[in-house]
């Protein structure tokens, strides 16, 4: 239930702070004051849509909060995952909304996630205006109602993880199957590939490696002279370097030169070092004609496939292993699809087992539901309307095999026909209070708040009683909010609130007060007389308030 509910820099709001009451809560208005705001800014908590548009002019950001008592154990289960928790009984709930279109959302002082409003909503309330009364056309929503009405959202859960499992296997087996012709005509392209590739045995890095032994072979000759008349300098000759340096530091052995010895002993050890590299070279080195030729037609080689399969040895490699996955797959290609096959019949049996089921739990709904919506047509002055939920076996999808038909004859003796078709715009608004309370009235939990934005579209005289009345015994069991313009629905309200928009400071604010007694009074004689409020409206009113609290 919700208890309090603030608003700022919304719309033309500035700041609104309102509490709320058990029962039914009714809020009246000139047509332009704002009522339908509040609606929307409690939307906005449920996780309805936020737009930067809503946002006060002047203001950096609006922002919206709720606080609900909590009785429903089955909040605690959204809550507790998502790491909150109400304190005392009691969630608020807040959202603000920037300007750049982006918003926060904020549950028990923590912040959340549009997502999380989404999931409480079902536990806190449900909001139900002109636009949904329009979606009453589309057999979507129809189908929604009908399994609202019959609680099988469980059962339709199970039909869709049944039939996307279904469908899943379908369009692998339909990818297979079509695509089997032309993998078997490139099954032969990849072969060779894969063989002429295998045939060359390419290793990761070998035609880097080559590159080098092939640029050491071209230039052996230079490279062994190079080497050999520089092991002569360093160590061979008479007055090599190392020659040299050894007898420097053999004639500096006095204490005195021991810095300077010390300073060229790792000199001679460096010279020594690199001559036995070289010698090591020398004797190991040797130009190979024959070698530089099995280079050049290895490279050669492994060029050709370079031109073909990739730049490198590595990107070849990969082409190979790819081919190969292709050939695989191409030759266990049949045996996958008589398994998909199999496993297709059998989701697909249990896909229609799944939708048997619902389909028969919706038949057995329905019947009910039209009993019912006509019961509830009857108190709202439709009492020889027939209503009939009509379900066909249209085809296979997620919400089962149905497709569901709301068809209405408002007059005896004429042929039920589609909403859309026949029902006029008051005779809509009742209707979709009819299914709203048949839903509510199947949903077996604790109060919830239900607001009803301008359900007396279209309607007045005996059908607006009848919506009155409704609306107070929906306001037994639960918190309804109601923005209405009749004056024979504000007279059932246990409690009445006006608003009005006022200029402060040059600039249009919407306002919102509780009405006292006396204020319901003139209210409602406003609503009866208009801009002139005369003593016969307030005697007027006087005797609705009297009847609809007496029950008349």
């Amino acid at each position: 239930m919700l208890l309090e509910l603030a608003v700022e820099n919304y719309a033309v709001v500035d700041r609104l702070r309102v509490r709320f009451h058990p029962g039914l809560n009714l809020l009246t208005g000139e047509t332009g004051s704002g009522k339908s705001i509040v609606v929307d800014a409690l939307g906005l908590l449920l996780g309805g849509r936020a737009s930067s548009e809503v946002i006060r002019t002047g203001a950096a950001k609006a922002r919206v909060s709720g606080l609900f008592e909590i009785s429903d154990k089955a909040v605690n289960r959204v809550l507790e995952p998502a790491g909150f928790e109400a304190e005392d009984g009691e969630l608020l709930i807040e959202r603000e909304i920037l300007a750049n279109g982006k918003s926060r959302v904020y549950v028990a002082n923590r912040p959340a996630t549009v997502a999380v409003l989404r999931d409480l909503a079902p536990y806190l309330g449900d909001i139900h205006g002109q636009h949904d009364q329009q979606l009453l056309f589309l057999p979507e929503a129809q189908l929604d109602i009908l399994d609202g009405f019959a609680q099988s959202r469980q059962q339709r859960q199970t039909v869709r993880e049944a039939f996307v499992k279904w469908r899943a296997a379908e369009a692998e087996l339909k990818q297979l199957e079509t695509t089997e012709q032309e993998k078997l005509r490139m099954l032969d392209l990849w072969q060779f590939q894969a063989g002429e590739i295998e045939a060359e045995a390419p290793t990761a890095g070998e035609d880097i490696a080559l590159e080098e032994e092939r640029r050491v072979q071209m230039n052996a000759g230079k490279l062994l002279e190079s080497a050999t008349a520089v092991f002569e300098m360093l160590y061979e000759a008479e007055d090599s370097s190392y020659t040299s340096l050894r007898g420097a530091v053999r004639k500096l052995d006095d204490p005195l030169f021991a810095e300077v010895r010390q300073a060229l002993e790792p000199a001679v050890i460096a010279v020594q070092d690199a001559s036995d590299t070289l010698r090591s070279f020398l004797g190991k080195f040797e130009a190979n004609p024959a070698r530089l030729e099995e280079i050049e037609t290895r490279l050669a080689a492994l060029g050709k496939l370079k031109r073909k399969y990739g730049a490198t040895v590595e990107e070849i490699l990969a082409f190979q292993a790819s081919v190969k996955a292709r050939i695989a797959a191409a030759e266990g290609a049949g045996e996958r699809m008589t398994h998909l096959r199999a496993e297709a019949g059998t989701l697909g049996e249990g896909y229609r087992q799944a939708a048997a089921a619902l389909t028969k739990t919706r038949a057995e709904a329905a019947g009910e539901l039209s009993r019912r919506v006509e019961k509830e047509l009857a108190s709202l002055a439709m009492e020889r309307t027939v209503f009939i939920v009509a379900i066909e076996n249209d085809a296979w999808n997620e919400t089962g095999a149905d497709r569901v038909q709301f068809l209405v004859s408002p007059n005896r003796g004429e042929e039920p026909k589609p909403m859309d078709r026949i029902a006029s715009g008051g005779e809509i608004s009742r209707i979709a209070l009819a299914l709203k309370t048949c839903v509510i009235s199947a949903h077996k939990g604790p109060l919830r708040t239900l607001v009803f934005d301008e359900v007396d579209t279209g309607i007045g005289g005996l059908a607006a009683d009848g919506v009155a009345r409704r609306l107070k015994q929906l306001a037994a069991v639960n918190q309804v909010l109601c923005v209405t313009h009749l004056p024979q629905i504000a007279s059932f309200a246990d409690h009445h609130y006006r608003v009005e928009k006022v200029e402060a400071e040059g600039r249009t604010v919407a306002r919102m007060e509780e009405l006292s007694h006396d204020g319901r009074r003139q209210e409602i004689g406003r609503m009866l007389s208009g801009a002139r409020l005369t003593p016969e409206a307030l005697k007027n009113a006087d005797e609705m308030i009297r009847g609809a609290a007496l029950g008349r």
